[in-house]
């Protein structure tokens, strides 16, 4: 009996090394010939990858979003190198648009992409949500519109490490604008009509949280109606919308709920001056006087951080895991905060797909 147990106490041992051993030969689908995550942790061998893509979408000018994150690429690189990746070269894009990111994500393309909760829903099944942003909570989280208003009500970025944001829908300084603004502030309820014969300007992308769905939502939640039932709509991006209501071009327009403190500057600058957007928008009086708050959307989850699933040099646990730790690291320092302030990102967190369960039913019922 005991030579029966030893011979199958040796038979269990020899098929645990076995499959120990097949394990640290696995390639994870790799089609390249590097080595995999696996062999690397195995062998103390860094996997080698030629390039990365990286994108980010249009949330603010183009040029802008280059410009600050040119740094990005050799931060990267070194800190990948210390989580067991070499890679030769990182690029860094600015997509076209919310949809564009998500489409070239999903064909692989690009490797990762910076997207907003609202454009990884419509295409996470083909990607992967691995971060999602923090940012700095707002000195107003108040769901009254009224209490966003006036000067003594600047909005900061004072608060603690917030998941989340609002969206606002402001009115402008036009005629019709104020209209609107006077009635929020006496506490009166706009009606449909109301809003029906303003001139409108909204997000260029349609999954866009602040700039379309969640504006869609609003209304749909007070008045059975969508954005597209307005009669007079127009898209452009943040900065054009705020431009066309500084030039009184348009009385509504929609945006995140710190969307003032990012456009305060320009809101003053001489038209034959420049920011760091473009030409200023010559208004006298502050933003905060002119552009008022009518309405407050639902809470929106932060922006992602997603990845390709059509890549298996990247979509793979030890890669993931490399990526997640090498942006963290850098989130830590002075270089990698300057970095992704360009989102008002302040850090980040990881993510799972079923975090952003509650917002599918939102985009769901905006799509309705």
């Amino acid at each position: 009996m005991k030579k029966r147990l030893v011979a199958i106490l040796m038979v269990i041992a020899v098929l645990a090394l076995a499959a120990c051993g097949g394990g640290g030969n696995s390639t994870s689908g790799d089609s390249s010939g590097s080595t995999s995550g696996g062999d690397a942790a195995a062998t103390g061998e860094n996997v080698h990858l030629d390039s990365l893509k990286l994108q980010f979408v249009p949330s603010r000018p183009a040029e802008e979003i280059i410009t600050q994150t040119s740094g990005l690429p050799d931060l990267l690189i070194a800190e990948l190198a210390n989580h067991g990746y070499d890679v030769d070269e990182i690029t860094i894009e600015v997509s076209s648009s919310f949809e564009a990111a998500g489409e070239a994500l999903s064909a692989g393309s690009i490797d990762l992409a910076w997207l907003p909760s609202g454009t990884y829903i419509v295409y996470s099944d083909e990607t992967e949500v691995i971060l999602t942003a923090t940012r700095a909570g707002l000195s107003n989280d108040s769901d009254n519109p009224a209490d966003w208003n006036g000067i003594e009500n600047k909005t900061l970025r004072d608060g603690p490490q917030v998941s989340y944001y609002k969206g606002l829908i402001y009115a402008g300084p036009s005629p019709k604008g104020q209209e609107l603004a006077a009635k929020v502030n006496n506490g009166e309820e706009l009606t449909w009509d109301d809003l029906a014969s303003a001139k409108w300007c909204v997000g260029k992308s349609v999954t866009s949280n602040a700039g379309y769905s969640f504006p869609t939502k609003w209304l749909m939640d007070r008045y059975g109606k969508k954005l597209t039932d307005l009669p007079n709509l127009t898209q452009d991006d943040y900065a054009g919308s705020f431009m066309k209501a500084a030039a009184e071009q348009v009385d509504v327009i929609v945006c995140y709920a710190d969307g003032r403190t990012d456009y305060e500057e320009d809101w003053n600058t001489p038209t034959d001056q420049t920011t760091s957007k473009g030409a200023g928008y010559g208004r006298e009086k502050e933003i905060w006087e002119e552009l008022n708050v009518i309405g407050v959307t639902d809470n929106i989850y932060n922006d992602t951080i997603a990845i390709t699933k059509a890549n298996p040099d990247v979509y793979n646990e030890d890669f993931i895991n490399a990526f997640c730790d090498s942006m963290l690291a850098i989130c830590e320092t002075p270089e990698g905060k300057e970095i992704i302030s360009i989102y008002t990102h302040e850090g980040y967190l990881r993510a799972t797909d079923a975090d952003y369960d509650a917002m599918r039913v939102a985009l769901e019922a905006v799509q309705e």
